[in-house]
């Protein structure tokens, strides 16, 4: 490229980067507002303080975060280990074996994905209610599997169509099962794929927040973001926005976290499922 054309991209880039961090930067100093502070009007805050961390740590919004953090973490890591294994072996035979109507279980995955998850929410809150899931671990278990399973079947099974098939004709050959062929040849080979898909599969769970709000009532199983849309003021006249910039930063921080270290395999992941040779 030309040094005008190289000039012209610095300042897309720049412009880009600006419009998406922008609010991200917002939401930090926001954070760092007082309660006097916080309708200024000014970008940054007046004085840093840190009495909306401690809110959500120690104060009275800790009772409803720390219990919604716990839950967000361990049924964000179920959902997603579920996920992932149903999402190999589906994938597995979607790229390996030849069977009728593999086109379409592609297709109905992608319907899935895309279905609007605020029409299925009503019918589930009246049937896990019946059956004794509403407000449990696994009442949001499932359901995020169907946020999570869709898209990982997708991304596994591109990934899967570019392992060599004689790799496991060749382990086979020297005497090994088809289990323990996909367990010691195909499992490692896929481990980037797989990683890179239970990266995504977490965010997409971590992300929810119509399951969260609609199947749960207690602090028993509520997620992060739900519990984010019950903080309330001291009073009836004050607006919690500090305490809820503070909480979606702690919330931002390990998905953030995760990117920058593994940005290297879920790159990995992603583009050796996109090209075959």
């Amino acid at each position: 490229m030309s040094r005008r054309e190289t000039i012209w991209w610095l300042v897309a880039a720049a412009g880009i980067l600006l419009y998406t961090l922008f609010p991200v930067a917002w939401i930090v100093s926001l954070s760092f507002k007082s309660s006097a502070d916080i309708a200024n009007g000014q970008f940054l805050p007046t004085v840093f303080a840190a009495e909306n961390y401690a809110t959500i740590f120690t104060g009275d919004a800790a009772e409803l975060f720390l219990p919604a953090l716990r839950n967000s973490f361990g049924i964000c890591l179920i959902a997603t280990a579920i996920s992932c294994v149903l999402a190999m072996f589906a994938a597995y035979a979607i790229a390996r074996l030849d069977f009728p109507g593999k086109k379409l279980i592609l297709s109905t995955a992608l319907a899935v994905a895309i279905f609007p998850v605020i029409s299925i929410v009503t019918p589930l809150f009246n049937l896990w209610r019946q059956v004794g899931l509403y407000d449990t671990w696994p009442g949001l278990i499932l359901p995020y599997l169907s946020l999570t399973l869709p898209i990982s079947i997708w991304t596994l099974s591109a990934f899967f169509r570019e392992i060599p098939w004689e790799m496991e004709e060749a382990a086979q050959v020297d005497g090994a099962t088809t289990w323990q062929a996909f367990t010691k040849v195909i499992v490692p080979l896929a481990a980037p794929g797989v990683f890179t898909t239970a990266i995504i599969a977490f965010f997409l769970a971590w992300n929810d927040f119509v399951y969260g709000i609609s199947l749960t009532s207690t602090g028993a199983s509520r997620p992060v973001p739900a519990a984010l849309g019950l903080f309330s003021g001291a009073s009836q006249f004050e607006s919690p926005n500090g305490p809820i910039a503070a909480a979606a930063v702690i919330v931002t921080i390990p998905v953030v976290v995760l990117v920058l270290i593994f940005q290297r395999r879920i790159v990995a992941g992603l583009t050796n499922g996109a090209v075959k040779g």
